[in-house]
């Protein structure tokens, strides 16, 4: 952590002046950053990632499992710059929240009021008119390794509004990098499912992707 955040102050003091410089810039200093964590990672923890079953080129509502940090950065990364769904505590981190508005990123209100979410659904249709997908860790929040809560409902939220297919991503980060404790080196998976049709019930969609999101979790528990 010591030496990733280090490098974090380099590229996040960029921020301002690769804005400036346009939207490319901006992405290549927020993938550089990327990078900098995979290598950090992989140099210090031994952790490495696996992608499985990548669905075609298009744009979706993307749905993660949520571990730990690696697959904020990992998906951002390999979707293909997605707007991201993250809570406002980050947000309001000074210098890094506004370099990820900048960004592009939606901002969701843990407590879901009402306002909140008619703003969140208002942001993600106008990240959709760019032709940018949309990723949402539809839990929440973190959760250990084998929990299954259940999915938020801004979630069911965002389906509707967008009108996009649904590509759930089945993820077990959590065996290796538990909120807690210490570290495991190894492979993290990243499964994503068949996308899942718009137009759906909000009982079927839930159910699809919670199933979907969870399919490594008895993988996961066998390991807690």
């Amino acid at each position: 952590m010591a030496l990733f955040y280090g490098g974090t102050v380099l590229f996040v003091l960029a921020t301002p002046i690769t804005a400036l410089c346009g939207r490319r810039a901006l992405l290549a200093n927020v993938h550089g950053w990327i990078r900098w964590h995979r290598l950090i990672v992989w140099l210090t923890l031994g952790i490495t990632c696996r992608f499985e079953n990548r669905p075609p080129p298009g744009q979706y509502l993307y749905a993660g499992k949520h571990h730990a940090m690696i697959e904020t950065f990992e998906l951002a990364l390999e979707l293909g710059d997605p707007v991201i769904v993250l809570k406002r505590e980050l947000a309001q981190i000074p210098l890094w929240g506004w370099a990820a508005q900048r960004y592009g990123m939606i901002v969701a209100d843990r407590e879901a009021s009402a306002p909140a979410l008619r703003q969140m659904i208002r942001d993600a249709k106008a990240a959709r008119e760019t032709g940018r997908s949309v990723l949402i860790f539809p839990e929440g929040t973190r959760v250990a390794a084998g929990d299954a809560p259940p999915l938020k409902s801004g979630f069911a939220g965002l389906y509707r509004a967008l009108e996009l297919p649904v590509v759930p991503i089945a993820i077990d980060s959590g065996r290796l990098w538990p909120r807690t404790g210490a570290k495991r080196c190894g492979v993290v998976t990243f499964r994503f499912a068949d996308p899942i049709p718009p137009g759906l019930s909000r009982e079927d969609v839930e159910a699809r992707t919670h199933e979907a999101i969870n399919a490594l979790q008895s993988h996961d528990s066998g390991h807690r």
